[in-house]
């Protein structure tokens, strides 16, 4: 592309806690959604919802308290249940964007030969924003960059 002429704009950004964050009934909707076995969705959900943590520090032990969100870490299912969630992003952005997805690191790239380049780079990452704020899903500020190649 950059024989062509023009630049490549790169978006890197970072899912701030993914896995901690999923929130269990927006999930539950999205297997839903994609028709998962029912059953399958029953078990899972009974899996997630209702779990309970405390906290052990030294001698002091806290109180139960719900957990509401997070795919517990370990899990052979863990991976494919964050990949359920995150699955509508790419979709999200349309069709012809250029997006790259690897656990919970996003990239968004474009070939900016024109202005209008660069404002359909922004629409894409307007979407995935839009996306992110829909979902309940927070980005980690401090690792989102913008890269350019000449």
């Amino acid at each position: 592309m950059l024989e062509s002429g023009g630049r490549i704009d790169v978006i890197y950004t970072d899912l701030k806690k993914a896995f901690d964050k999923v929130p269990y009934r927006r999930l539950i909707s999205k297997l839903y959604s994609y028709q998962v076995n029912k059953e399958i969705i029953l078990w899972i959900e009974s899996f997630l919802i209702g779990r309970k943590q405390r906290v052990k520090i030294d001698e002091f032990i806290s109180e139960w308290s719900d957990v509401l969100r997070g795919i517990p870490r370990g899990l052979i299912l863990g991976p494919v249940l964050f990949t359920i969630f995150i699955n509508d992003l790419i979709e999200s952005c349309g069709e012809d964007a250029k997006i790259y997805l690897f656990a919970d690191d996003v990239r968004l790239c474009n070939h900016i030969k024109y202005i209008v380049d660069a404002e359909i780079l922004q629409s894409k990452n307007d979407k995935f924003t839009n996306w992110a704020h829909r979902w309940l899903v927070k980005l980690s500020t401090k690792k989102c960059i913008l890269s350019m190649s000449v």
